[in-house]
């Protein structure tokens, strides 16, 4: 489980005003003094995340946030970040240390407002129940728990209501194996290039392989050089070929039209719940013009190579492709923009490392803004022609 990827984690997240002891609590669950604790207002001035195991739940990542009911310029770009983690939070903890008095702005109400205008489950809890007057009215509300940091009272509470609720949110969605059928022969088709790293696979590659060894199908891995090989001497006919959309043009070249093609993009849109999103994306490329700007996102930071994928190929194939000169806008990581009025298109990664909620997010987004939205290996299958040819064992299997 230490392995196990943050975007296959259940995202918990702490939220409250400053000084309601979020940092406190989260030791508190975690056993761990994973937060800086101060009884100074605005100790936490950044989100913080820890990928972790939470027992009884399992894996997943930890996130102390900063006080919502931060002031100043340096607090409302704060809270701005608190407001980002809303975007993956799978499950939040309203933290509060008292009932709050009509007659106060309530952060609390306005947090509560912000997990039911998301679909967030949540729970609320009043920290320092130790030190209330009368904890009674608060005792009394099913919807409200009272727990201690200080003294642990609760705690174990708390922790097995929060996995009541990522129970509930289990999903039993598959990459691929649902798709196939045990002793299926799945053949990969992994480029080694100067951007695979060195000594490993890429986490959509080790995904994809470890759920098709779950279906129990056979997975053969193979560079796009020696597909045909494989394919015509050691007279080997795959139910399914899975192909690196840098090479996708190549590889729909060799496979022959009766065995079914797609790519780990294509199968990471569907995953993430995204597919049908990604295709009509993939299609608004035939209406781009000079000067159009595209956004091209990725999940994650990394070192740029020579021949980027996402900054330097995508932008050559479309630019082949319709003859036009588009303006290209990079983001990468967590920068992702919440004004999306000025791109034509946006052509996400396939989001190996963000979560299923940030995805929804993005892609809401998107559409709320009425913008194209799609993913590299969408895009790239439509560019080369195959988008129909490689969607079909999908639909097929999806439909039956």
């Amino acid at each position: 489980m230490n392995e196990t990827p943050r975007a296959n984690r259940i995202h918990i997240a702490f939220f409250g005003r400053r000084n309601a002891g979020k940092s406190s609590l989260v030791n508190a669950v975690t056993g761990q003094n994973l937060a800086i604790v101060s009884d100074l207002k605005g100790t936490t001035t950044d989100p913080v995340y820890k990928s972790m195991e939470l027992l009884p739940l399992g894996p997943v990542v930890i996130i102390d946030t900063p006080g919502f009911d931060d002031e100043g310029e340096l607090g409302e770009m704060r809270v701005n970040k608190a407001k980002q983690v809303l975007n993956k939070t799978d499950i939040a903890v309203l933290v509060t240390e008292q009932l709050t008095q009509n007659n106060e702005h309530n952060i609390d109400e306005e947090l509560s407002a912000l997990f039911k205008a998301r679909n967030i489950p949540f729970i609320t809890v009043i920290n320092k129940c130790d030190n209330l007057n009368d904890p009674l009215p608060a005792a009394r509300s099913d919807e409200i728990l009272l727990v201690s940091a200080k003294t642990n009272f609760n705690i174990n509470l708390l922790k097995e209501k929060i996995a009541f609720l990522a129970e509930e949110l289990e999903s039993n969605k598959k990459l691929v194996a649902d798709l196939i059928k045990p002793l299926d022969l799945i053949v990969l088709v992994i480029p080694i290039d100067k951007a695979a790293p060195k000594g490993r696979l890429i986490l959509p590659q080790q995904q994809m392989i470890r759920d098709i060894l779950e279906a129990g199908a056979v997975a053969i891995s193979v560079k796009e050089d020696g597909l045909c090989d494989l394919l015509e001497k050691q007279k080997i006919k795959p139910a399914l070929v899975i192909t690196d959309s840098q090479v996708f043009a190549q590889v729909a070249q060799i496979v022959p039209k009766e065995i079914p093609l797609t790519s780990f993009s294509i199968l990471f849109a569907r995953y993430k719940g995204f597919l049908d999103t990604a295709v009509a994306g993939a299609l608004s490329l035939n209406s781009l013009k000079n000067g159009d700007k595209i956004l091209i996102c990725e999940g994650c930071t990394h070192h740029r190579q020579c021949d980027d994928i996402g900054t330097v190929k995508i932008p050559r194939l479309i630019k082949n492709f319709n003859k036009t000169e588009p303006e290209f806008t990079f983001c990468s990581g967590g920068d992702f923009p919440s004004d999306l009025s000025s791109y034509k298109l946006i052509i996400h990664c396939g989001a190996c490392m963000l979560n299923e909620r940030e995805m929804y997010y993005r892609r809401n987004l998107a559409q709320e803004q009425k913008i194209p939205f799609t993913n590299y290996g969408t895009a790239i299958a439509h560019i080369n022609g195959i988008l129909s040819r490689s969607i079909e064992f999908v639909i097929r299997n999806k439909n039956e």
